[in-house]
């Protein structure tokens, strides 16, 4: 029998800790198409950074930034400071991208 002690029980520890889930769903779905379908154009004529506070699956702070290095989006808060804050519920917000 292998009993696990010092160092390396922490390292077995230290793996099994989980990492922060990476978002799925509707939401990040959308915000994943929103992503690949950015060009340099987008950003050079919008010239804005929006935040997105929403509620409900999938919900939290989500960021598309028009503005900044070719642009892009993501989960919590913006790189920089925000143009625009939007709070609505995320089925609105899907809704909103998707028709």
């Amino acid at each position: 029998m292998l009993k696990v002690t010092g160092a390396a029980q922490a390292l077995k520890e230290e793996k099994t800790e989980s990492a922060p889930a990476k978002p799925s769903g509707p939401v990040a779905e959308t915000f994943r198409v929103i992503q690949g379908a950015m060009t340099e154009e987008n950003v050079r004529s919008t010239q804005g950074v929006f935040q997105f506070e929403l509620s409900g699956d999938g919900g939290g702070t989500w960021y598309i930034d028009l503005k900044n290095k070719g642009g892009s989006t993501g989960f919590g808060k913006p790189p920089g400071t925000a143009d625009v804050v939007m709070s609505m519920s995320s089925a609105d917000f899907v809704k909103m991208f998707t028709g």
